[in-house]
């Protein structure tokens, strides 16, 4: 038996027909599924905003492969300290600092561009209502 067995069809004005068409083709759906993520509140996003998405994605794990690097050096740093008695050296540590603050550049400006895109979404409100979060 088919799923999906309930058929719905929709009157649309020439204009709001041209712009549902827009934005099915700037998702990439297909119609059906565009109209079943939108009545199911699903956020319907465009693939530009999409490939956004994937490249901050791909920016954090960059970042977090980074950051536990850097907490490799400073807990073997810390074990030649314990174990042996002996303090690393001055241009080590300077180092590790350098690549935190590197790192906090990074994090800032990630987090810059993610509260950018969700400023940006719309969220559907009961009654069809659009408004920004």
């Amino acid at each position: 038996m088919r799923r999906r067995n309930k058929n719905v069809s929709v009157r649309m004005t020439e204009e709001e027909y041209a712009a549902f068409t827009m934005r099915v083709a700037e998702s990439g759906q297909t119609q059906q599924s565009f109209v079943i993520n939108a009545v199911l509140g699903a956020k319907v996003s465009s693939r530009e905003e999409v490939k956004e998405l994937q490249k901050l994605s791909g920016q954090f794990a960059d970042t977090n492969r980074q950051l536990r690097g850097m907490a490799t050096n400073i807990n073997q740093m810390a074990h030649v300290a314990n174990g042996y008695g002996q303090i690393p050296q001055q241009l080590q540590l300077e180092q590790v600092h350098r690549e935190l603050q590197q790192f906090r550049k990074e994090c800032d400006a990630i987090w810059r561009l993610i509260r950018q895109s969700i400023s940006l979404q719309k969220v559907m409100e009961p009654c069809g209502t659009v408004s920004n979060m």
